[in-house]
């Protein structure tokens, strides 16, 4: 039995991270009866291991719900749980595209912070209705009004029918189903029009292939009818259509206004592009409706494997976790110091993070991660232009017309109490004030930074020297030229290309005595002294030397003739030290590539 389109509501929760999205979908999905008291867990939409134990929410999670209102009707409610943490903003924007309506989540006891105010302005840029709702009021820290005060006066809503409530004891559940109802917006659509659907996302499954999750604008979805992808052209015939409640549950067919899951028999994830238009191969649209930005891989290291026997393992690993996760990217790279790998694009570190910890965990392979970094656009003398990801690939420097680097717009929300430290931070960052407002004791701060300046570090001082009360939020804005040099480390006179890094000029000569220093304690001693060096092109700009270990080859020699045989003995022992220093391979510990990876920049 098909729901009457204006019984139906898609609805996205919003905010920021450790705000309390899961908790409320988990009562959300109680009250509703989508699972009973035995079938409950907490964070029942995280799926995987690493979500539930870090409490965050990776991919975002689909759920259908039949409520019963107080007006005594039956409403459909469609709910997608959104990820709040800023290397997953993507997975944000396609959740509110399909969804009219959303539920913004704010903590009582945090107020107002950056990633709610980006999550929720790309809800108001597509013209949803936003029901806010005050989470932890359980909590003794909690202040309910000066949290509506700061929602009236950073994001510009009105609170007057916001909804106090708790996501551990349920309170306040209730309420927040009714303004659903009352406040939502239904879908906009009918049956009868010619099919139109929005591919929200896809992930891989063993036992079934690609299950793609759609949004039905118009039409309706069943089993058996033949689709075309608009932006592939490809055609597929439906082999099963269902929805999550939050268990997959298989139904006939999908109407306009609903939102549910197709399986098609596709088996490569590639051809599901997720923002594109599904429409029926016998009646084709003349016009796709308007995708949403794709991903793009901001962040890019090397991941090597400790031992070289686990090459194949990890690219094995790579490409079952790209399966599910088309949002990295990976291709092949060798190094002369740390053999085969692969060079892997992410949305940001803690997307890397996550990615480097399910490799490690899910396929038992040990892995050596080398220096983040950027991707630069390299403007050449003869006016062609390319991308460079790994600073090692860098042409000669008079090659070089001129280098840019990629540019982010970052809000920080803080106490006006950390404001001076949080300045002289983003100072030292090469940021650039562009705004500075405040609502009652709390700072909103605007900088332009260089995003090679804030991939490594920046969050995690930014969290300590505030005792964890700022929240910092980054959207890239484009390429700007820089003045970058490529600083090359070399060990016993050979460059190590995994310890290559594109750095600020001003910075080189710091940045690479701190590198050599900290080599110089991380490489153990060898028979024969080693130099370490820090190089800009053919110029040496640092240097420290790892003496060898010295045997005393004299010992035994007593009586005449002893100074002769001495010397004899000495200028042997020179020229052994002088051939192995020759011939002799410096092997470089796993612990020197991640000691220079905590290197602060600003020492």
């Amino acid at each position: 039995m098909s729901t009457e389109i204006d019984n139906i509501r898609n609805f996205a929760i919003i905010a920021h991270i450790d705000h309390g999205k899961s908790t409320i979908a988990d009562r959300i999905i109680h009250r509703c009866g989508g699972l009973t008291d035995r079938e409950m867990k907490s964070q029942v939409l995280d799926s995987m291991d690493i979500e539930r134990e870090r409490g965050i929410t990776i991919k975002a999670q689909t759920v259908k719900l039949n409520y019963k209102s107080k007006d005594g009707k039956e409403y459909l409610l469609n709910i997608i749980d959104t990820p709040g943490h800023v290397d997953f903003s993507y997975e944000v924007s396609r959740s509110l595209y399909a969804c009219e309506g959303s539920i913004l989540i704010v903590d009582s006891t945090q107020g107002v912070e950056a990633q709610t105010l980006a999550n929720v302005y790309q809800a108001l840029d597509i013209n949803h209705e936003i029901i806010p709702v005050l989470n932890k009021i359980d909590l003794p820290a909690s202040d309910i009004d000066r949290t509506k005060k700061q929602i009236e006066d950073v994001i510009g809503i009105d609170t007057s029918l916001a909804v106090p409530c708790s996501g551990k004891t349920g309170e306040g559940i209730d309420e927040i189903l009714e303004q659903i109802i009352l406040n939502l917006p239904p879908p906009v659509g009918t049956k009868e029009e010619l099919l139109k659907c929005l591919l929200v996302d896809s992930w891989y499954d063993s036992y079934l292939g690609v299950i793609i999750l759609v949004r039905v604008i118009d039409g309706k979805l069943k089993k058996n009818i033949k689709i075309k992808m608009m932006s592939t052209n490809r055609e597929y015939v439906i082999e099963k259509v269902g929805v999550f409640t939050p268990k997959a549950k298989d139904i006939d067919e999908l109407n306009s206004g609903e939102i549910g899951f197709i399986i098609t028999g596709i088996k490569n994830l590639s051809e599901t592009k997720v923002g594109d238009t599904i429409c029926d191969a016998n009646k084709p649209l003349s016009k796709a409706l308007p995708g949403f930005k794709p991903s793009k891989p901001v962040v890019f290291c090397g991941l090597f494997p400790v031992d070289s026997s686990e090459y194949q393992k990890l690219k094995d690993g790579l490409a079952k976790l790209k399966l599910n996760d088309s949002s990295f990217s990976y291709e092949p790279e060798s190094s002369s110091a740390l053999g085969l790998g692969f060079r892997c694009g992410f949305l940001g570190l803690l997307h890397l993070e996550i990615v480097t910890e399910r490799l490690e965990r899910e396929f038992d392979i040990n892995l050596l991660t080398t220096t983040p970094g950027v991707v630069y656009k390299v403007h050449l003398n003869n006016g062609k232009t390319f991308d460079l990801q790994n600073p090692s690939s860098l042409p000669d420097p008079s090659l070089i017309k001129l280098i840019e680097e990629p540019w982010i717009k970052a809000t920080i929300i803080t106490p006006d109490q950390y404001l001076g430290s949080i300045i002289k931070l983003c100072q030292n960052k090469r940021g650039v004030q562009t705004n500075l407002s405040y609502s009652g004791n709390r700072a909103v701060l605007s900088y332009d930074i260089p995003l090679n300046e804030v991939v490594f570090d920046f969050n995690d001082r930014l969290k300590s020297m505030t005792s964890g009360y700022a929240s910092f939020d980054y959207e890239i804005t484009g390429h700007k030229e820089g003045d970058l040099v490529k600083l090359g480390i070399l060990v016993n006179s050979e460059p190590v290309d995994a310890l290559a890094m594109m750095v600020f000029k001003d910075f080189a000569q710091s940045i690479g005595k701190d590198v050599c220093e900290k080599l110089k304690d991380l490489i153990p001693r060898h028979n024969f002294m080693i130099p370490v060096q820090a190089a800009i092109g053919g110029k040496i700009i640092a240097r420290e030397t790892i003496k060898g270990f010295k045997k005393d080859v004299l010992t035994k020699i007593h009586g005449g003739g002893a100074t002769d045989r001495k010397r004899k003995l000495l200028e042997k022992q020179k020229k052994g030290k002088a051939r192995s220093k020759q011939f002799g391979r410096v092997e470089i510990p796993q612990e020197a590539f991640i000691g220079v990876l905590k290197i602060n920049k600003e020492k």
